[in-house]
């Protein structure tokens, strides 16, 4: 039974992905959101409801909230799509929700680089710091090194 589950959310979020991209449904709000992508469609295990989660690529999320109303709005003429095209006894009625992922991921990302670049500059720091030290004991060295031979001789007996 999971098998026919997983299956019939792929076809339908394909087949929700071909109508957002062919702008089929009118309404503004849906069209004044940018692209909309269809990022994953849970479908319940009697096949009755299905969950669809979308996200549009850098839209603000009072734009993102005002797209999945009129989604919802547009949610019987979809279901009726989506009957037409998988033809099904029953076609399951549709839920939008906002999917963050995206969001999320690029909040990580944005992150992970300013670490690494905190962790770049540390280790040029820890460098320099490390030069300076060498150019240090090289200057001091000559004077060091006659002290250092004495201390690694035997002590001379008389």
């Amino acid at each position: 039974m999971k098998q026919r589950t997983e299956r019939l959310s792929r076809e339908i979020q394909g087949i929700l992905g071909e109508i957002l991209t062919r702008g089929e449904i009118k309404d503004p709000r849906v069209r004044n959101a940018g692209l909309l992508t269809v990022t994953r469609v849970h479908v319940t295990g009697d096949l009755r409801e299905a969950k669809v989660a979308f996200t549009a690529f850098g839209a603000a999320d009072p734009v993102l909230e005002k797209a999945r109303e009129g989604l919802q709005s547009a949610g019987p003429y979809l279901q009726r799509a989506i009957g037409q095209r998988l033809r099904t006894r029953n076609t399951p009625t549709l839920e939008f929700e906002i999917d963050h992922v995206l969001d999320e991921a690029l909040r990580v990302d944005t992150l992970l680089r300013e670490v690494s670049a905190e962790l770049a500059a540390s280790k040029a720091e820890e460098k320099a710091e490390e030069k300076a030290e060498e150019k240090a004991d090289e200057q001091s060295a000559p004077g060091q090194e006659a002290g250092a031979a004495d201390e690694a001789s035997p002590p001379r007996e008389k």
